[in-house]
């Protein structure tokens, strides 16, 4: 670029914090505001990161980080809900074969991490702080922040997540609607003999599995049908889980020991979104879960993510035209890769809600996966 840009994140998640750091990398100016006080440093408990999530941390100058801190694997196994192993097989290197096929990590380390990144980077970090105002013009975007300061921006980055403000305030109707199911998520300690993600289908839960975190900690979880939220005292969150949880054998009756603290779980519903067309208004456009969500049935919501911000910071940093043109470029560069893995993760669920018993999960996700090796 031939002269110096000024960018506005929205959103200090995995998509907002990758962006702001390959921005920063080529010269851009970048300011990031994010709502949370402790910028989400502690939220949630595991999260399996794929092959091409970790290729584009890896680009971000963290995957060494990573690696250290979570548990890499490279199978899948699908199990009875006895326990009992039906199948296993390797899981695809969609990051390539100098990466693991998958690392799980818990999710506030994956954020400290890329907490670490941004700062380190140069960007200006407000929290607890909003964009409230955006008013654009040909060249530029007047923002108002919540704090009560006035900056001019070359263009606005939304990655402020599924109920991304941003999308709505530039007329984007998009929102996240459900998918008839919802999961109970833990963190716990790793039983020995849990060294990969197995998932069991059937049971008292459509879903019931978990994934190692490090050489401690694993997360697990099970999908049942969507309730009101409302209707669960968040005092019985433990309670509930192990309902479920203590029908399941193998490695389950030691995971379930542990689900005690109902402060430590959580319960949240699967959504799908997908917004068609384009991901920009004028010079605001959208990165992850702004632009699309999907349930976590090939666990490819933070993966898809990051890609948007890796794929959007290259076309950002090799040319002068900050345009309509190269903003319809990156929607199109994106959505034939993102559209497949909303419809896949949407469908594994949807044939569960149905009672499809014999429906070809394993095949749909490798299918799926194989298309991921590609480069985004």
């Amino acid at each position: 670029m031939s002269e110096a840009r000024k960018v506005l994140v929205v959103g200090g998640g995995a998509a907002g914090n990758a962006v702001t750091v390959l921005l920063r990398r080529a010269g851009v100016t970048v300011d990031l505001v994010e709502a949370k006080d402790d910028w989400n440093a502690t939220a949630g408990s595991g999260i399996t990161l794929q092959g091409n999530a970790l290729r584009v941390l890896r680009e971000l100058g963290v995957w060494e980080q990573v690696e250290a801190s979570g548990f890499g694997f490279g199978s899948v196994g699908i199990t009875a809900p006895d326990g009992t192993v039906l199948h296993a097989q390797d899981d695809l290197r969609t990051g390539g074969d100098d990466l693991p096929a998958t690392v799980g990590m818990q999710r506030p380390q994956l954020q400290r991490i890329l907490i670490d990144a941004v700062r380190a980077s140069g960007a200006t970090v407000r929290l607890g702080t909003t964009a409230e105002i955006l008013d654009q013009d040909a060249d530029g975007v007047f923002v108002r922040l919540s704090d009560g300061t006035e900056h001019r921006y070359d263009l606005v980055i939304a990655a402020d997540g599924v109920g991304s403000s941003t999308r709505a305030a530039i007329g984007i109707t998009d929102r996240p609607e459900p998918t008839g199911m919802a999961i109970w998520r833990v963190a716990a300690p790793r039983p020995a003999g849990v060294t990969r993600t197995d998932l069991a289908y059937g049971g008292p839960a459509y879903i019931a599995g978990y994934c190692p975190t490090s050489e401690a900690t694993l997360y697990a979880y099970v999908v049942e049908a969507n309730r009101d939220r409302a209707g669960i005292p968040p005092e019985s969150y433990a309670a509930e889980m192990r309902r479920l949880t203590r029908h399941y054998g193998g490695c389950w009756p030691e995971i379930t020991e542990h689900i005690t603290d109902p402060a430590k779980v959580n319960y949240t519903r699967f959504d799908r979104m997908l917004v068609e067309g384009s991901w920009h208004r004028g010079r605001v456009v959208l990165v992850g879960d702004a632009a699309h969500c999907c349930p976590p049935t090939l666990a490819q919501g933070a993966a898809l993510s990051l890609e948007d911000a890796w794929v959007l910071a290259q076309m950002l940093t090799r040319t002068d035209e900050w345009d309509d043109a190269l903003f319809q470029a990156y929607y199109e560069r994106r959505i034939t890769r993102v559209r497949p893995v909303v419809d896949a993760s949407v469908q594994i669920g949807q044939w569960q809600l149905d009672g499809v018993r014999d429906a070809d999960v394993p095949g749909l996700m490798g299918r799926t996966m194989t298309m991921l090796r590609e480069l985004p």
